[in-house]
């Protein structure tokens, strides 16, 4: 592999590191929303997003309490279900 920031092989790590990023966004998403006991007015678009920013802080406490793959997983997808609650709560008290 180069190690230069112009190499290919650069961008192509940069690349597969953001689609994993959001396939690991929609998996949490999802997940997330099933734990939610109620129906969501909120799109895909905004499930990946927050599946995306719960895994970020959930990976991000996980790394910094040096904790293994299933204990950062499991809080990844704590702190996305919060995320749903609040979000879905904020939509639906806008909505008549």
């Amino acid at each position: 592999m180069r190690s230069s920031v112009g190499g290919g092989w650069v961008c192509f790590m940069e690349m597969t590191g953001l689609l994993s990023g959001l396939f690991v966004g929609i998996v949490i998403g999802l997940i997330a929303r099933l734990l939610v006991p109620s129906m969501q007015p909120i799109g895909c678009l905004m499930t990946i997003i927050i599946g995306v920013i719960g895994g970020a802080l959930g990976a991000v406490v996980g790394n910094a309490m040096s904790w293994g793959f299933w204990l950062t997983f499991g809080t990844q997808i704590l702190i996305a279900t919060i995320l749903v609650a609040i979000i879905a709560a904020l939509f639906r008290r806008g909505t008549p």
